[in-house]
C-alpha cells in the first residue's frame, strides 16, 4: 500500500512540474510571478493545499543594497536605522528629505498597512526631524502586505535613501528557470509596478534572455538588453552594471534578483533603486557570511526551530501531527491520514539519520502547534534505527510531560529492541504493527479530541487489555 501511495505521488509530482512549466514558458512569469508559481506546488507535493516554506535565503532590501555596492553596481545613497535617535542622526545628511522605508522582508510594502494603523511601508519626508516622525511609527509595528498574512511581519529597521530624480523606470530580473534549464534575465520597460500584472496583461512588454551557464552573461547580450529596452547614451553603463549583476547572482549562488525599478535619471545615469535578492538553502556551506544575514524574526518560529534541528518540517492545518523518516513516506502516511477522514497537522521529515535528540525536537515542534490533539509516529527503518526513534519518543513523552496520544508504528532495522524500549517505558504509547490500521486509529483519536473539545471536556485515552483482538476487529478506543 505504501509502495502504490508513493507512486500515485509520483505521477501527481510529474504532471504538476509538467503543468507549471507549460505555464512559466506560456506567461513568460518573472520574479514575484514564478514564485507565487512555485510555492503552491510545493505544497500540492505534500498532499495538501497550503503554502510551503521558501527553500532560500532572503536578505532586506538594504542588505542587497550593500551587496550590490561590493560588484560596482549603482545605488543611491543610503544607511540604515533601527531607533528615532539614530534615525535623527542618519537622517542629518539629506539636505533635502530622503524616502523612509520600512525593512520587512514582504512584497506590497508601499501599499501595506501597519498594525497601529499607519498606511504604507514606503514614505517620502522633507526634513530629518519628518523622517523620526515617520519612522517612530514605523519601527516596532508589524507591516501587513499582501505577502505576510493577517499578523504582518515585525519592522525592526528603516532603510533611509537619498531622493533621486527619475527620467523612466524598468523592471531587472535574473533568475533560475527550469525551461531554460539554467539563468534568465528579463527585463521589461514597465518598471515601478507588479511585474505579475505586467505578465498577465502585455507578457509582450517583457524581454527574455536565456544564458548559457558554461559561458556566462557577455558584455554585448548584456548591452542588447539595455538597448531593447530604449536605454540610449545610458546603455553602455547599463550593461556593465547588469553584467556585474549577473556575476553577483552567479558567485552568491542566487535563485532570483529583481530590481524594481531600474531607473534611469534625469542626469543620465543608471541606478538600482529597489532590490529583493533569494539565494539558495542548499548552498549555505559556502556562504556562510552571506547566510549570517539572515532575520529569524522575519520567519515563522517553527521553521527556525526546525531549520536548527535540522528537520523537514511545514505546518499545516490539521488536527494530527505526523513525524516520519523520508519524504516519500511522509506523503504516504498524510494521504492514508486523509483517506481516513482525518487531516495532517504537519509534514515532518526526520531523515535517514536521525538522533535522539532531533526526534525530541521534532515532538517539540508537532506539541507547539496548539491545534494538535494526537501524534503519529511512522518510522521504516532502513538507514534509521527503530530503537533510535523509539527512544526519542520515550524521551520526549517524559521531558515534555506529553499528554497528547501518540501512536506508533515502527518496521524495520532493529525494531524488536524498539519494542521492548516502548514495551518497557510504562508509557501509554499505542503501537500498531500495520500502517493502515495505525492511520485509522490516530484519526479515531483525534476524532474523539474534537469532539471532547466541543462539549468543554478533558478526555483521557488508553488502549484496551484486549487491544490486540481490537486490532483484528476494529472496534473502538476505550475513553474515559
Amino acid at each position: 500500500r505504501e509502495v502504490n501511495l508513493k507512486q500515485n505521488h509520483l505521477k501527481e509530482t510529474s504532471t504538476i512540474m509538467a503543468t507549471r512549466a507549460a505555464v512559466l514558458t506560456s506567461t513568460r512569469a518573472i520574479g514575484g510571478t514564478l514564485q507565487a508559481v512555485t510555492r503552491p506546488v510545493a505544497a500540492r507535493q505534500v498532499g495538501v493545499i497550503g503554502t510551503a516554506p521558501v527553500r532560500w535565503l532572503n536578505i532586506h532590501e538594504y542588505q542587497a543594497h550593500n551587496l550590490m555596492k561590493k560588484y560596482g553596481i549603482n545605488t543611491p545613497t543610503s544607511t540604515v536605522a533601527d531607533s528615532p535617535g539614530s534615525v535623527a542622526e542618519a537622517a542629518g545628511q539629506f539636505s533635502d528629505g530622503c524616502v523612509v522605508k520600512a525593512q520587512v522582508l514582504a512584497g506590497g510594502r508601499g501599499k501595506g498597512h501597519f498594525d497601529n494603523g499607519l498606511q504604507g511601508g514606503v514614505h517620502v519626508v522633507g526634513s530629518a526631524d519628518e523622517a523620526v516622525q515617520m519612522a517612530s511609527q514605523m519601527l516596532g509595528a508589524n507591516l501587513i502586505t499582501k505577502q505576510t498574512g493577517a499578523e504582518g511581519r515585525p519592522c525592526n529597521k528603516v532603510m533611509l535613501v537619498e531622493k533621486v530624480n527619475i527620467k523612466k523606470e524598468f523592471y531587472l530580473a535574473i533568475l533560475m528557470d527550469r525551461a531554460s534549464n539554467g539563468p534568465v534575465v528579463l527585463a521589461s520597460t514597465e518598471g515601478g509596478m507588479d511585474i505579475e500584472a505586467v505578465a498577465a496583461e502585455t507578457p509582450d512588454a517583457i524581454i527574455t534572455h536565456p544564458v548559457d551557464v558554461t559561458k556566462g552573461l557577455s558584455f554585448e547580450a548584456a548591452l542588447g538588453i539595455a538597448n531593447d529596452l530604449g536605454l540610449g547614451g545610458a546603455a553602455p553603463d547599463a550593461a556593465d552594471q547588469i553584467v556585474n549583476l549577473y556575476k553577483l547572482f552567479l558567485e552568491n549562488d542566487a535563485t532570483s534578483i529583481e530590481i524594481n525599478p531600474l531607473g534611469l535619471l534625469d542626469d543620465g545615469r543608471v541606478c538600482f533603486l529597489d532590490a529583493k535578492f533569494n539565494f539558495d538553502d542548499n548552498a549555505q556551506y559556502r556562504n556562510k557570511e552571506l547566510f549570517e544575514l539572515r532575520d529569524s524574526s522575519q520567519e515563522n518560529p517553527l521553521d527556525v526551530i526546525a531549520a536548527a534541528a535540522d528537520l523537514n518540517y511545514i505546518g499545516l492545518d490539521g488536527s494530527i501531527g505526523c513525524l516520519v523518516n523520508g519524504a516519500g513516506l511522509a506523503m504516504a502516511t498524510m494521504d492514508i491520514i486523509k483517506l481516513h477522514g482525518g487531516t495532517p497537522a504537519n509534514f515532518l521529515d526526520v531523515g535517514g539519520g536521525a538522533t535522539t535528540e532531533q526526534v525530541q525536537a521534532a515532538f517539540e515542534l508537532i506539541t507547539s502547534d496548539p491545534s494538535v490533539n494526537c501524534i503519529f509516529v511512522n518510522i521504516f527503518g532502513g538507514i534509521m534505527r527503530c530503537d533510535v526513534i523509539a527512544a526519542g519518543v520515550i524521551a520526549a513523552a517524559r521531558n515534555l510531560k506529553l499528554k497528547i496520544p501518540v501512536v506508533v508504528r515502527l518496521k524495520g532495522t532493529r525494531v524488536e529492541e524498539a519494542k521492548v524500549l516502548l514495551a518497557n517505558s510504562e508509557l501509554d504509547l499505542i503501537a500498531c504493527d500495520d500502517l493502515d490500521t495505525a492511520a485509522g486509529v490516530a484519526v479515531k483519536i483525534s476524532e474523539i479530541r474534537n469532539l471532547a473539545a466541543e462539549a468543554n471536556l478533558d478526555v483521557k485515552l488508553r488502549t484496551s487489555t484486549d487491544f490486540d483482538e481490537w486490532l483484528k476487529d476494529h472496534s473502538m478506543l476505550t475513553g474515559l
